[in-house]
This record gives C-alpha cells, sequence and structure tokens, in this order.
C-alpha cells in the first residue's frame, strides 16, 4: 500500500447518499468511501481454490485473485481485477464536482507550478529512504527488469526518470549478474539524488545519479543522444504539469536508441487518491496539488494513448513518435483487515517503443507476451 500513504487524507468526506435520508460519519469509512457501496463481484466460475496463486504469466493480467459472490472482502489484503460499480462511479463523479467547486486560488496554482522542485526537495527533506518500501514488485509488471540483469543477458542502459531514493534502482542492482548493465538514475529533487548518492549499495561502476529536470531544456548529465536501450518511468509522468507533457516526451524519444523501450506505470482516473481530494487542491482537470506541495495527475488509457502514439501538439507541430506496445488498467481492492477499510486503487501500465530494431530483440519478445504480432493499430 506504499502509494497510500501520502496520497489519503485524514477528514472523513461526507457524500451525496444514494438513499433519500442523509449519511451520519458512521456511514463512511476513514478513507471517504460510503459503507454502502460495494465492489461488484464477478458471478461464481469456480470453487475457491487455495492453489489459486496469484502467479501469472502475462504480466498485463494484473493478478487472479478475483472477488466472486459468497467471497468475504475481509478475506483476503487484496483483490485483482475488481471493477467499481454504477454507485461509486457516481460518487466518485460527485466529489470530481466538488474539487471544481473550489479550486486552487491563482496565486497558489503559479507558485506550485513555477518552482515544482521546491516542494519535492523539502518532501525529501522530511522523508528518508526508507519513508518508500522497495519496488521488488517491479520485475512482475516488467520481466524484461529481470532478464538484462541475467549474466548472460547483452549490454543494456537504463534511464531511470524520477527515480527518487532510488527505492526502483537499488532492487535491480540487487540482483544484478550483467556485467554490461549501467543504470543512470535521474529525478529533478537535489535531495532525492542526494539520498541515492548516499546509499551504501550506491557503486559508480553500475549507476550514476543526477539532477535532471525531464520536461527542461537539456539531457540528463552523462546521457548521450540515441544511447539508451529502457527508459523507466514509475509514478513520474503524472507528477508534471500537462503543459510540460511534449518537452519531457521530446527529451524521452531523444535519448532512446532506435527500438528502445519505455516501461510506464502511474495513476489512473478514479483512483482512491483522487476521490479523496478536498476543496482548494484541484488545479485543472484531474490534475492537482497534494498537502505536501507536490503535484499528481490521474490518467485514462485514451488519453494515454494520445499523448504517446504520434500526431500533432497544440501548435500543429510533429510530436516525437512511439508505437504502443501494451497498455492495460490495474484495478484493485485494497482493504484494511482489521479495521474494515476498503481502497479502490486505479493504475496504468504501459509499454512504449521508439521505432525501430531494438538492439536485444529477443529478451524484448520474451519479456512482452507477443510483441512480434503486436501494432498500433491492433492496441488501439
Amino acid at each position: 500500500m506504499e502509494h497510500v500513504r501520502y496520497a489519503v487524507t485524514a477528514d472523513p468526506i461526507y457524500h451525496k447518499p444514494t438513499s433519500p435520508s442523509p449519511p451520519t460519519p458512521s456511514e463512511t469509512d476513514d478513507y471517504g468511501i460510503p459503507t454502502s457501496l460495494e465492489p461488484q463481484r464477478r458471478p461464481p466460475t469456480r470453487p475457491r481454490d487455495p492453489a489459486n496463486t496469484e502467479k501469472r504469466t502475462d504480466p498485463f493480467a494484473f493478478g487472479s485473485r478475483y472477488l466472486e459472490e459468497g467471497d468475504n472482502i475481509f478475506e483476503f489484503n487484496a483483490w485483482d481485477n475488481v471493477e467499481t460499480d454504477d454507485s461509486y462511479r457516481d460518487f466518485a463523479e460527485s466529489q470530481f464536482v466538488k474539487q471544481r467547486e473550489a479550486p486552487v486560488s491563482d496565486f497558489d496554482r503559479r507558485r506550485f507550478n513555477l518552482h515544482p522542485e521546491r516542494f519535492w526537495n523539502t518532501f525529501y527533506s522530511h522523508n528518508t529512504a526508507n519513508f518508500f518500501k522497495n519496488r521488488k514488485w517491479l520485475a512482475q509488471e516488467f520481466p524484461i527488469l529481470n532478464q538484462i540483469t541475467e549474466e548472460d543477458a547483452p549490454a543494456c542502459t537504463l534511464l531511470e526518470v524520477g527515480a527518487g531514493a532510488g527505492n526502483t534502482a537499488f532492487p535491480i542492482l540487487a540482483q544484478n549478474k550483467n556485467a554490461g548493465l549501467r543504470i543512470h538514475a535521474c529525478d529533478f529533487s537535489k535531495k532525492a539524488v542526494e539520498l541515492i548518492r548516499k546509499n551504501e549499495a550506491y557503486d559508480e561502476k553500475y549507476i550514476s545519479a543526477d539532477v535532471w529536470d525531464t520536461p527542461g531544456p537539456s539531457l540528463p548529465p552523462g546521457v548521450q543522444p540515441g544511447s539508451v536501450d529502457i527508459v523507466l518511468m514509475i509514478f513520474i509522468f503524472s507528477a508534471l504539469s500537462p503543459a510540460q507533457w511534449q518537452q519531457a516526451l521530446k527529451n524521452i524519444h531523444r535519448v532512446l536508441k532506435p527500438g528502445g523501450l519505455v516501461l510506464f506505470r502511474d495513476y489512473g482516473r478514479g483512483d482512491l487518491a483522487q476521490v479523496r481530494f478536498k476543496k482548494g487542491r484541484w488545479m485543472e482537470e484531474n490534475f492537482y496539488v497534494r498537502g505536501d506541495g507536490t503535484r499528481v495527475y490521474f490518467f485514462e488509457e485514451d488519453e494515454l494513448r494520445d499523448i504517446w502514439v504520434g500526431g500533432q501538439d497544440a501548435e500543429d507541430a510533429p510530436k516525437p513518435t512511439f508505437e504502443l506496445v501494451r497498455i492495460g488498467t490495474d484495478r484493485r481492492l485494497l482493504v484494511n483487515r482489521q479495521r474494515k477499510l476498503k481502497m479502490y486503487r486505479c493504475w496504468i501500465q504501459a509499454c512504449f517503443r521508439k521505432p525501430g530494431q531494438s538492439l536485444f530483440p529477443d529478451a524484448v519478445k520474451s519479456a512482452v507476451p507477443d510483441i512480434s504480432s503486436l501494432s498500433i493499430s491492433e492496441e488501439t
């Protein structure tokens, strides 16, 4: 539940009820979810079998623990592929209306957008490398991260954008046996970069950490155009304002080799963190500022397709072209079994590719199922 830590506010939310009588505080849980709104369950298709684990061969399947009729929601800590029903979606939309009615002031909007790195510096000054758990789960979502660390893997350059305190880079290094692996860990918070460099696992033979503003005018220090095999973007694109997206994409496109991959995971629209925002946090549609001054955007699949896959930008200039390899929405129900709380989470996972022949095609094909048969037209 690492992404819940700073995204959830503590005060209860009161909402428009589905019944005629107004709700009382006891009718909402601590996350503001009406207790009457139950997740949408699947019709029973199989007996409950303890052997049915969460192991999966397709990384975009997002687990196999399905919530079916008769299941006790609080039997497990999480359920996979949980769709919200109409009543929950209506509740979420009513929350969004309230957010729009009480937006961030113009003064604060300029303040949060002018120097966002200041707020992330403060964040990492207060929260050390132990604030987030290491993302050991990431290799399950993107198996190629396992394959590039194998002893017989080809030389590979990985650029992590928004590396934070190294909670992704260091787990990759911990299992690395590839003498040709190089990781460039970049973040626009100098405090985050300091945390990476101070880590006892920081080895300049395999990793370098630098301050880099992704939508800025230059490339990361020490990174040449067309030199990167994989760009890792995990909960970082959402920290940029929509006005910064196109320059960020141009920079990512520029550093990638032909056939290079972008591994992407970020917040989806309707995630608990979005529904929970109160007044004075809405900056523009689906774009908010948290209480600590850091920003966050919530995406939809079609929106990401439009952003990443060719076309024209606002000035009718050609955008950098990426191919869509895979995209999917990960909807999960996380629960606090002791306190009987429900948390509806929504993340979007994607893999984009710069056109061209990859230097490690066999690894890519096995890491992303059926990549050889996919095309932009088939995916969209």
